[in-house]
């Protein structure tokens, strides 16, 4: 009876025992299973990357020599364009020499047509001078030929002069000055204009008529005449100092004149001494 109560036990203790270990066993199984098929996928993997990776090497090398292609190409155009850059910077240099030495002739052009400007209108304004006097001259040779002759026209000046004419006698006087200039009697003329001027009362253009007779006619006849009314205008004009100068020099210069008793007379009433003095040169 004990065994056949030990028996069932150890079969129920053996299948209790058999059945865990069928069970660790199946895991185990598909454990490896599953471990089979990730080292197939890693390697599918693998292979794949691997392939991948050969073709990205494959793009990296073309890129690469592309990117050294390229490269080269820049530096041989860069090269070019410092080359290009180079020559046209001595172009430009020789083409600036070339414009400064163009400039430099045009100012040396411009330079000699000034001159050769100036010296045209000198010419011009010479041969215009030339003409002007010529006409000047034939006009006056025309006037001279159609004018009175002298003596006749200055004794008309005369007897107007002392008719009271002033007006006709002034044209006639200026008219025998215009035509005959280098003559004794035009020294006569100046001093009658002066002596019509003083008596208008217009002392400043009757100095300048006797000033005229002093200066181009000294040893004519009106000369101590002029002088003395010279002296006169001076006086009239408040002048008085230079005025006594001048009637002192009437009196040095011609002592025995009716001009050099007048010239004391004068000296007298203004309170000067009548004694002359050094003729101014």
């Amino acid at each position: 009876m004990k065994r056949n109560r030990i028996l069932p036990t150890l079969t129920l203790l053996l299948v209790i025992g058999i059945a865990p270990a069928f069970a660790v066993n199946k895991d185990i199984v598909e454990l490896q299973t599953q471990v089979q098929q990730l080292q197939q996928q890693m390697t599918q993997m693998k292979q794949s990357f691997d392939e991948r990776m050969g073709v990205m090497r494959n793009l990296l090398e073309q890129n690469t020599d592309s990117a050294n292609k390229v490269s080269a190409a820049i530096a041989s155009l860069q090269a070019s364009i410092e080359k290009q850059q180079t020559d046209r910077a001595a172009q430009v240099d020789q083409i600036s020499g070339q414009i400064q030495a163009l400039n430099d002739t045009m100012d040396e052009l411009k330079v000699r047509l000034a001159k050769l400007s100036k010296q045209f209108e000198d010419m011009q304004a010479a041969q215009q001078s030339m003409a002007a006097q010529q006409a000047q001259a034939q006009q006056q040779a025309q006037a001279i030929a159609q004018a009175p002759p002298p003596d006749v026209l200055y004794q008309n000046a005369l007897r107007d002069y002392n008719g009271g004419n002033n007006d006709v006698a002034t044209q006639e006087f200026n008219d025998y000055i215009k035509f005959y200039p280098n003559t004794d009697l035009a020294g006569n003329a100046y001093f009658y204009l002066a002596e019509m001027q003083y008596k208008a009362g217009d002392y400043q253009k009757a100095i300048t008529n006797y000033d005229l007779v002093l200066q181009n006619f000294p040893s004519g006849n009106k000369a101590a005449s002029a002088q003395l009314k010279k002296g006169f205008a001076l006086v009239e004009l408040g002048k008085t100092d230079d005025g006594a100068q001048e009637l002192k020099h009437v009196i040095q210069r011609y002592p025995k004149t009716s001009e050099a008793i007048q010239a004391r007379d004068k000296l007298r009433k203004m309170g000067v001494p009548t004694t002359a003095t050094r003729a101014r040169q």
